[in-house]
């Protein structure tokens, strides 16, 4: 097959934009060009030439020699208003932007098919790991029973270093935002919403479900404290943030984002720095392991580019598993083992939310309980209590071992 001429209208050229813009450079025989860049900043100093740019949306959007958009901006409410209006003037578009895909997805998947126009967005999930297109393609059928992964490349740093180098939460952020790792508002990675965002894209290409930010829950690693780290240190374990999907047997799944203990027998145990890592489990072939790099300018903008690539001979998402309609549905009634940390005064009020408890630790001022605890009870004691109590995952019960755990506190 013939690959097309594209013609690139991009949006944003910060780091990853400049990146892309480097990159393709580099790869001429790829038939595409940039065309016209957008950006905001008039004043600020760019590495190429004035003439390149423009600071009207509308000289990209308007223009019928460009048959691509590349969206790279922070904005997510004009992300989708650009991506939007390129869709319905009939451009394809390859967009990073996790958080407009997240927020949108129902709306951009029926302008996708009203427009017979394609949307790639790959790194919008795991920057340089090609995850997406493999639970698109590899994974066409309903074996796939569960998923599960470090999607944010940030938090993974700034937990490789406390670990790796003993820095405090506070030093290991700081750093991660001084190597552009983080922003300089960084609740969006370790508040644990940029791995939802991830997860809900992800859930729509592996099990054809279509969730909103408010489905999911989300803890991320801003209120481990010390105690959480002495007790994984003490053990060998590994504090890391986990986005993951459990496909049950009744037609339900389980979806959520969590800090996670992991040992050194688990592949994410050896995840470390800003890579990502997902494994993916099926009925017939078990599981299968992705690592990549999941931060700064050249992973991501390898993405972008293998997308760029994908359009050069007409490639779609073909959304088979959401067009099955499988009727899925979203559960919050799946058991869970944690570690729990509390001021010493909440302990007994706090147990009555555990169907199981192995071991509970008090000092002067606070303690921890391990033990079984619904998602949906998890849930109401943050909400009770946020900033107050911290959750780290221990691991996922099995329907066994929950019904075991219940006969033994009925006992």
């Amino acid at each position: 097959m013939a690959r097309k001429q594209l013609n690139i209208g991009l949006f944003g050229f910060g780091v990853v934009g400049h990146g892309l813009y480097e990159v393709l450079q580099k790869t001429p025989g790829l038939k595409a060009n940039i065309k016209n860049i957008c950006v905001k900043d008039k004043d600020k100093p760019r590495e190429i030439g004035a003439e390149h740019f423009t600071y009207d949306k509308n000289d990209i959007l308007n223009d019928a020699e460009i048959n691509v958009v590349v969206e790279l901006i922070d904005d997510a409410d004009a992300a989708f208003e650009i991506v939007s209006a390129a869709l319905r003037k009939g451009k394809a578009v390859v967009s990073a932007n996790k958080k407009m895909v997240a927020e949108h997805f129902q709306e951009l998947l029926d302008l996708q098919r009203e427009y017979n126009v394609p949307l790639l967005y790959e790194a919008a999930a795991c920057a340089s790991m090609p995850i997406i297109r493999n639970l698109e393609e590899y994974y066409d059928n309903d074996l796939l029973e569960s998923i599960e992964g470090i999607v944010n490349g940030s938090t993974n740093y700034i937990l490789t270093k406390t670990f790796a180098e003993n820095l405090s939460y506070a030093d290991a952020l700081k750093q991660a935002q001084d190597l552009g790792f983080a922003e300089s508002n960084p609740i969006l990675d370790t508040g644990g919403f940029d791995a939802k965002y991830k997860l809900l894209i992800l859930l729509a290409h592996s099990f054809g479900y279509i969730a909103t930010p408010e489905d999911l829950f989300n803890l991320g690693i801003d209120n481990i404290g010390d105690l959480e780290l002495r007790y994984a240190k003490e053990k060998g374990l590994k504090i890391k943030l986990v986005a993951q999907a459990y496909k049950g047997t009744d037609g339900t799944f389980s979806a959520f984002v969590l800090p996670k203990f992991v040992t050194p027998e688990d592949r994410l145990y050896h995840v470390d720095d800003v890579f990502n890592g997902v494994i993916t489990k099926t009925s017939f072939a078990d599981t299968h392991f992705f690592v990549g790099k999941g931060a700064g300018a050249y992973p991501t903008a390898s993405a972008v580019l293998s997308d760029i690539s994908a359009l050069t001979y007409d490639y779609k998402y073909e959304y088979k598993k959401i067009y099955r309609e499988e009727n899925l549905s979203l559960t919050d009634n799946v058991e869970l083992k944690v570690l729990l940390r509390h001021k010493k005064d909440d302990a007994e009020a706090l147990k009555l939310h555990f169907s199981a408890i192995e071991e509970a630790y008090t000092n002067k001022d606070s303690g921890y309980i391990t033990g079984n605890i619904s998602l949906s009870n998890l849930k109401k004691l943050q909400a009770a209590q946020p900033g107050e109590v911290s959750f780290i995952l221990i691991s996922v019960v099995s329907e066994q071992e929950a019904a075991i755990a219940a006969q033994e506190a009925l006992a």
